[in-house]
């Protein structure tokens, strides 16, 4: 009697779940980081990054974007790469809100993601969501790819929590995420093993 190579599991559903990146991690877009998937299916899965920096603060989007902020307006927030797809594309992933910016999309669990001009115009005059993480680029897997990231051993999976989201400092997240799963990645070897 053979064995059967693992198959990926058809069952795994990871809408609003973290993702944290195993010390094996070979894909240089994805070392070392937290990513939060937004949507997840059969049609594949859309996320993003939330512990990697750009290299730009929110005052240079605004200043690229001729967007005069408020005094007191928050310009030092660093912006976020959320992933290889689009990196041109800028986004503002925030709690679900009373107010209705032009082209957002609400996933669910309170978490909506805000593309247009007008959100960022509110942010800097003060009046945008009370928490916030501002993203060039985002993540995507086509249909089985994550689930078979996950059979070999690439990821971890918890429940995402909002306060890791948006309130943790950038080095902070990805071992906060880790401790839901009381798991310390500094102990985790990089090389899997097979019984």
């Amino acid at each position: 009697m053979g064995l059967k190579p693992s198959q990926p599991d058809a069952r795994l559903k990871l809408s609003h779940q973290f993702l944290l990146s195993m010390p094996q991690m070979q894909d240089p877009n994805f070392r070392h980081t937290l990513t939060y998937i937004v949507e997840h299916g059969d049609h594949g899965a859309l996320g993003f990054v939330i512990n990697r920096v750009v290299g730009i603060g929110l005052g240079e989007v605004y200043k690229q974007m001729d967007i005069d902020p408020e005094e007191g307006a928050d310009v030092d927030s660093p912006v976020l790469e959320g992933g290889p797809v689009d990196r041109e594309h800028g986004l503002v992933l925030h709690p679900t809100s009373d107010k209705d910016w032009s082209s957002s999309k609400d996933f669910g669990h309170g978490i909506c993601i805000s593309s247009s001009r007008d959100i960022l115009e509110d942010m800097a005059a003060g009046n945008g969501p009370d928490q916030s993480l501002v993203l060039l680029g985002h993540s995507g897997w086509g249909p089985g790819q994550l689930e078979e990231e996950f059979a070999n051993n690439a990821w971890l999976n918890c429940p995402a929590d909002q306060d890791i989201l948006f309130n943790s400092d950038l080095e902070g997240k990805l071992p906060a995420a880790a401790s839901v799963l009381g798991v310390d990645l500094s102990r985790v070897v990089s090389e899997a093993g097979h019984a």
